[in-house]
């Protein structure tokens, strides 16, 4: 078997999401707004917790790392999008195509580990509140979230290597727009069994454990909110709790759909849709999701910004 070093393909062409002109310029439009949404709402909300003494707590600690790993995340692939339909290319080198897959998933691992040490923390604070300040600490934070980053490096750098060492004959056009795992096996005339069984083990694992601490933290929390009395406190705890639920399912259906089935069920324009969701829209949505809801956070906003648009009532 060949390494990628003698592979006889040097660069990749990102086909996009269409090859019509009149719908490159509309996709052009749609995701140049999307990504200032997500730089936009996501470094407002940086501002307001660095700005605010009263939100420098362990909620908004982790807030800021999710805000910060979105707008890096959105980085990797939409820029170079928008950029090869500004200069009229499709071009990647097979470096730089590795490069960006690697960061990719790399942000893809935050994303999810981060999601999981906010769910668990929503659930001391509303499980456990009395134990809280002792339970999660600055200290323990600051661990959970070095050790995501350690753990989210070497995972994608497991995959990344094994996608190195494949070969890539003739065909080089991806039918996506960025690098993704998916595309690169289908292109690849190496034997990729290795890759796949390491996705459905190892990358399941990954993936589907912190999924699992967020179903088992909300599913506590929402029985304790049903001991609340109130019911107008029922309500808005659940709408809230809805909200945030609404963008795990969303990231992470999204993902299990595109990478956890057999090579051979993919569907090249389902799987370019599905991972729209997760790249692009759901870094967007989470700086509303996470801030709406939340006074402290609209009252920061509103220092930062000025105005008396997220001030509450």
């Amino acid at each position: 078997m060949r390494g990628a070093n003698q592979s006889s393909v040097s660069e990749f062409l990102l086909l996009g999401l269409s090859r019509q002109p009149q719908q490159q310029q509309a996709l052009f439009a749609l995701f140049l707004s999307m990504y200032l949404a997500t730089v936009l709402g996501n470094l407002l909300i940086l501002l307001a917790i660095s700005v605010d003494p009263r939100l420098h707590i362990p909620m908004y600690f982790l807030l800021s790392h999710l805000s910060c790993v979105d707008i890096c995340f959105s980085t990797t692939t939409v820029p170079k999008m928008l950029a090869n339909h500004i200069l009229g290319t499709q071009a990647i080198s097979f470096s730089g195509c590795l490069t960006q897959m690697y960061f990719v998933f790399m942000f893809v691992d935050m994303d999810n580990f981060l999601l999981a040490v906010m769910a668990y923390d929503r659930f001391v604070a509303i499980c456990h509140p009395l134990h809280y300040s002792t339970k999660m600490t600055h200290q323990l934070c600051a661990l959970l979230v070095a050790g995501s980053w350690v753990i989210a490096n070497l995972n994608v750098l497991l995959h990344t290597l094994l996608m190195a060492r494949l070969s890539f004959c003739a065909d080089n056009a991806i039918p996506h727009f960025f690098c993704d795992v998916t595309p690169l096996l289908k292109l690849s005339c190496s034997d990729t069994h290795l890759n796949e069984v390491m996705i459905l083990t190892e990358g399941s694992l990954i993936m589907i454990s912190p999924f699992i601490c967020i179903l088992a933290s909300y599913v506590h929390i929402t029985c304790a909110v049903l001991r609340v009395p109130s019911t107008k406190g029922r309500w808005k705890a659940f709408s809230t709790c809805g909200s945030h639920l609404a963008v795990v399912s969303l990231f992470y259906g999204t993902i299990i759909a595109v990478y956890f089935n057999p090579l051979s069920s993919h569907s090249s324009e389902k799987d370019t849709a599905a991972t729209v969701m997760y790249t692009v829209v759901t870094p967007m949505l989470n700086p509303f999701i996470y801030s709406l809801r939340n006074r402290d956070l609209k009252r920061a906003l509103g220092k930062v910004v000025g105005r008396k648009t997220f001030s509450v009532r």
